[in-house]
């Protein structure tokens, strides 16, 4: 009896067993599903590792003497400075490639003098007796209407003469020519063209005097003639050394020269600087597309005082093309009239602005 006893007690305790293992079965696939629906990485592995019993690190005190070293935040990302505002070249150093950002290097074509066409051109005073060294001076017959084209313009030969970054060489060349287009008595015929090729060092330079800034000097060697013979031909060559100022708007030319002297023989005009003088003066203001511009001569003799006064103005027309209004008044309009005083106004176009 006691043994059947025995062996029901422990069948009873195998189901038991066997009960309440499944029942803790069941339990774990519950918890293990749940921890799976987790969507955070953190908190889904946490999760597991309570599940299977895992025991979690528990942060521990920290030893005496050692301390707690935190990372310094990174600073703060500066803002990039916003870029400056580029420099305005002035009228001198666009003109002369006076500053770094002006060059353009050698061998490319740029404005010189002003280019510009007066297809109305007044004067007061003709020169219709040019001639020299004749007792009977012909009247040319010319009109007081007529019309004048000049064309200028240089080229950079040379970039960093003789090893040194301030000066450039340069070569020039005007024409200027002066048209009785509406003398249809003479034929129309040009009464005169100047030619002048000229060769300049300039020198760039960058100092102060009475609140200009003194920009460059330019030293220079220039010929200019009429290209026409006999009593009619008129020509002479100089040196010369030209000062460039500025301040604001305002340019400042001072341009001292010395004729190279001729034989008595071969010189078509020896007394010319009694009227063209050994020098002139320029001042040249731009406001805009406006530029205004006055140039003087004069001997600085007495009695025998002789000069000019030439006045120009060029204004926005269309696109890039200007209107351009000349006046002059003096000695020397042209080398034919160089011992010839009149007073002359045109009226037309510019193409290019020059100095």
């Amino acid at each position: 009896m006691a043994n059947r006893y025995d062996m029901s007690g422990r069948i009873l305790l195998a189901l038991l067993g066997a009960g309440l293992l499944g029942h803790a079965q069941a339990a774990s696939i519950v918890e293990w599903e749940g921890c799976s629906s987790i969507t955070a990485d953190v908190d889904r592995l946490a999760c597991y590792d309570r599940v299977s019993g895992r025991s979690q690190p528990e942060a521990g005190p920290v030893p005496a003497g050692d301390t707690i070293v935190m990372e310094p935040a990174p600073p703060p990302v500066a803002a990039a400075p916003a870029p400056e505002e580029p420099q305005l070249l002035s009228a001198l150093s666009r003109h002369w490639e006076l500053d770094d950002e002006a060059k353009q290097g050698a061998f490319l074509f740029r404005p010189h003098r002003p280019n510009y066409f007066l297809p109305i051109k007044y004067s007061n005073s003709p020169n219709n007796t040019p001639f020299q060294g004749t007792l009977i001076q012909p009247d040319l017959g010319l009109d007081k209407l007529e019309t004048e084209l000049q064309l200028s313009f240089k080229v950079k030969g040379m970039e960093g003469v003789f090893g040194h970054d301030n000066a450039d060489l340069w070569f020039g060349y005007t024409i200027t020519s002066f048209w009785q287009a509406y003398n249809d008595t003479i034929s129309s015929p040009f009464r005169e063209t100047n030619y002048e090729p000229e060769m300049i060092l300039a020198y760039r330079t960058d100092y102060e005097i009475a609140g200009f800034r003194g920009r460059f000097i330019n030293l220079g060697m220039v010929h200019q003639s009429n290209g026409r013979s006999e009593e009619l031909s008129r020509s002479w060559n100089r040196v010369y050394a030209q000062f460039g100022f500025e301040r604001d708007n305002l340019a400042l030319l001072i341009r001292p020269w010395y004729r190279i002297p001729e034989g008595a023989d071969d010189d078509d005009n020896p007394d010319i600087e009694d009227y063209l003088g050994h020098g002139d003066l320029q001042l040249v203001y731009r406001k805009g597309r406006n530029a205004y511009s006055l140039l003087l001569r004069n001997n600085f003799k007495s009695p025998d005082n002789r000069g000019a006064v030439k006045l120009n103005w060029s204004f926005p027309l269309y696109g890039r093309l200007k209107g351009y209004v000349q006046y002059f008044s003096g000695y020397g309009e042209s080398l034919i009239d160089y011992n010839h005083s009149q007073q002359s106004f045109g009226l037309g176009v510019s193409l290019t602005e020059g100095m």
